[in-house]
């Protein structure tokens, strides 16, 4: 073979996993995207049941593709808060089991002997999916089409690959220079450094799974590769975990350690069985005679399912280690502006985030809500024993305003389906409405200490129409709630209903004023502070409702 042969070969090669991991990116884009409200409620399931948890992590990793993006989400959720370290672990060793099913789809599109291989019936779904995707009109169908187009060229990927890696074959130097990498130790190297550098354990699998078919590697070599590979997909999480705070990086810290902890004990025992003159090759090539992509297939599922059941017993010694190891920084306590539900690694997995969007917003909507009732309370009793948690939760809103507006917008960026696009463009004015209610609650705070500075006070009448009000815009608010979370039509109905009362009320209130003021039951100082109050908690009212008008928008 001449060197343009080689230089052609090799700049294939590189055409053949550059298509691979293009297509492994589709179809895990559109799987999320069609499968958005599965995974939502599936995550929403990991509870302290180790079994859930790994059945959570196995099935979200198998849809989604990557074992990396699922374990960076739950890095996320532990540094949100809403995911313990246990839930979290379980989940991660459920994502090992869950990616070692890209290895068994490679392997059976590898079968084919005279007749027309699996491996050219799946690369034409390739042009079945993108025919489906371009020509659909329904927002499903296109995502479906996806999927099968990115599921095709997976193997047309694979099929370049595999002619180039059998020329190589071919060439005894390549072959004595692979040959002379036969200790495991080394192998292992190997697949932790390939698999971090291409950021997918995958992808490095089927990648292996064609190099021992094709002949330029034995089982043997390429089962080490893949122990290796194991190591090396922990990078991503650790750059992820880094970044966080101290749960995170146990998170990272514990992924870190279970796989490489399974690595280990394997390469020990394959020495071992070495020494007794056999191997794991020598067994799975036993086991699985003359189909060789389906022995490393499946010793790779065979390693992740036994170091998943001997160390889920031991998750309780395992998070008390990482915390150990990682213990909580004594400093000064967290700064109030945070986010309570999101985190920057959910971007990973934007079905997800977008749900984790919709919780934040309601964590806001409290917020605002809890701010408007003191404001009302302070200005009936002209008392400011809550007025520091008030300016606290001010300046709250005002962050999670300005930084929950940027999540969204790199949020809508990502592949996504129309009706999780339709949430997040609802999303942005939902926190301006938020925002505004917080205004809203800080002007009467105002009103109120103006009153005190001036020695006066709202009349007892006037007390009673601000603290009804005020509770009539409280029942709104959990109607509001309700319809907005749960999409629920019925509590969105009974939310207009209410905002009715809160109009009639605010018009009631201003007639009482003029009444008020023509006895000269009040000063016009203190019947401005009380119409501008009314004013405002009709105007929060209306924020209120636009929140769940998002309903019918989204």
């Amino acid at each position: 073979m001449d060197a343009v042969t080689v230089i052609t070969s090799l700049l294939t090669l590189l055409a053949g996993v550059g298509v691979f991991l293009t297509a492994c990116g589709i179809m895990s884009a559109n799987l999320e995207a069609l499968g958005s409200k599965k995974l939502k409620a599936l995550f929403s399931k990991a509870s302290k049941n180790k079994l859930l948890g790994v059945g959570v992590g196995t099935v979200a990793t198998a849809a989604i593709q990557s074992s990396s993006a699922t374990t960076v989400m739950v890095i996320g959720f532990v540094n949100a808060g809403i995911m313990t370290l246990t839930q979290a672990a379980t989940v991660i060793f459920g994502a090992n089991i869950g990616t070692t099913i890209t290895g068994q789809i490679v392997a059976l599109g590898m079968f084919g002997g005279k007749g027309v291989s699996a491996s050219v019936i799946f690369s034409a779904l390739a042009g079945v999916g993108a025919f489906t995707s371009s020509f659909a009109k329904k927002d499903g169908v296109q995502k479906a089409g996806g999927i099968l187009a990115g599921f095709g060229m997976i193997f047309v990927g694979l099929t370049v690959m595999s002619d180039c890696m059998r020329s190589f074959s071919e060439l005894e130097e390549v072959r004595n220079f692979l040959a002379a990498f036969e200790n495991p130790l080394l192998l292992l190297i190997v697949g932790v450094l390939l698999t971090a550098l291409v950021q997918s354990s995958s992808v490095m699998t089927s990648m292996t799974i064609t190099m021992v078919v094709t002949g330029l590697i034995t089982l043997e070599q390429g089962i080490y590769v893949t122990l290796g590979s194991n190591v090396g997909t922990c990078v991503t999480a650790l750059i992820a975990g880094l970044s966080g705070g101290a749960n995170a990086k146990r998170a990272a810290l514990l992924h870190l350690i279970f796989n490489a902890g399974g690595a280990v004990i394997f390469l020990i025992a394959g020495l071992l069985l070495r020494l007794g003159g056999t191997g794991y090759g020598k067994i799975f090539g036993a086991v699985f005679p003359n189909a060789p992509q389906t022995q490393l297939a499946m010793f790779h599922t065979f390693f992740n399912l036994v170091t998943v059941l001997a160390v889920l017993p031991l998750t309780g010694a395992l998070v008390k280690l990482v915390t150990k190891l990682v213990p909580e920084k004594k400093t000064r306590p967290r700064a109030l502006q945070r986010f309570y539900f999101i985190d920057e690694h959910m971007l990973a997995t934007p079905p997800l985030a977008v749900n984790q969007v919709k919780n934040e917003i309601t964590n806001m909507a409290y917020i605002a809500e809890q701010n408007f009732s003191a404001a009302c309370e302070m200005s009936c009793t002209l008392e400011f024993g809550g007025l520091e948690k008030f300016r606290a939760n001010e300046r709250e809103l005002d962050f999670l305003n300005r930084e929950l507006v940027a999540f969204i917008v790199k949020l809508m960026k990502s592949r996504l389906g129309d009706r999780d696009r339709a949430y997040l463009s609802a999303a942005l004015r939902t926190v301006s409405d938020l925002e505004r209610v917080g205004d809203y609650a800080e002007n009467i705070t105002e009103y109120a200490e103006k009153l005190a500075a001036a020695n006066e006070r709202f009349s007892e009448d006037a007390v009673s129409e601000i603290r009804n009000i005020a509770a009539l815009i409280k029942r709104l608010f959990e109607q509001t709630v309700k319809a907005y979370k749960d999409g629920d039509a019925a509590a969105l109905k009974r939310a207009c209903e209410t905002e009715d009362e809160v109009d009639r009320a605010a018009a009631a209130m201003t007639e009482n004023h003029i009444r008020r003021l023509g006895g000269g039951l009040c000063t016009a100082t203190v019947g401005a502070h009380f119409l501008a109050l009314s004013s405002n908690a009709e105007r929060v009212a209306d924020h209120f409702m636009n929140v769940a008008k998002t309903v019918r928008r989204a």
